[in-house]
């Protein structure tokens, strides 16, 4: 069965990492199925039924974002808000259909790892400060799974480094 990727980024044209990721997994449909929010919706208007269904019809699912301002696009917290409802997502005895469903999140981040840390510049780590995601999966019986985080694209955008980061994504995403 395909992964879903839910790709979240209010600019991927001007994007050099999330936008490369797209165009390699592109070359994969048989294994991944691309779905980019803020071009489906471009007026942020979600269709949470057309959403739910997509999360029914996959048992691995990836949120891939950039990190900034120590979060997620604001579209994807929009989404969580209006596709996880009560009685489909959680709440009642017809709801969990996100239940043992494998969930993921593939972050592009600006800076190096060693700056998310306790003695870094940030203090926390990036599994600290995405906590609230795995509370949420877990909250809907999602099989959370570790998260995938590329650092330093502030630092090195080089085709190199973006390079770089292809066979580390499509590996993680083999082994979701």
């Amino acid at each position: 069965m395909k992964t879903l990727i839910l790709v979240f980024h209010p600019s991927i044209e001007k994007s050099k990492i999330n936008k490369r990721w797209i165009q390699e997994l592109s070359k994969y449909p048989e294994k991944f199925l691309i779905h980019e929010l803020h071009k489906v919706y471009p007026d942020e208007t979600i269709d949470v039924s057309k959403e739910q269904h997509l999360i029914e019809a996959h048992d691995k699912i990836v949120f891939q974002f950039p990190f900034y301002w120590f979060n997620c696009p604001p579209m994807l917290k929009k989404w969580l808000d209006e596709v996880l409802t009560y009685g489909w997502a959680y709440g009642s005895t017809s709801g969990f259909r996100m239940g043992g469903k494998k969930i993921a999140l593939a972050i592009s981040v600006g800076i190096e790892e060693h700056e998310y840390s306790p003695k870094g510049k940030h203090k926390y780590t990036l599994k600290q400060l995405t906590a609230p995601f795995e509370l949420t999966f877990e909250y809907v019986r999602a099989n959370y799974r570790p998260l995938f985080a590329y650092y330093g694209i502030e630092l090195d955008s080089s085709t190199d480094w973006i390079e770089k980061s292809i066979p580390l994504y499509i590996d993680f995403l083999d082994s979701i």
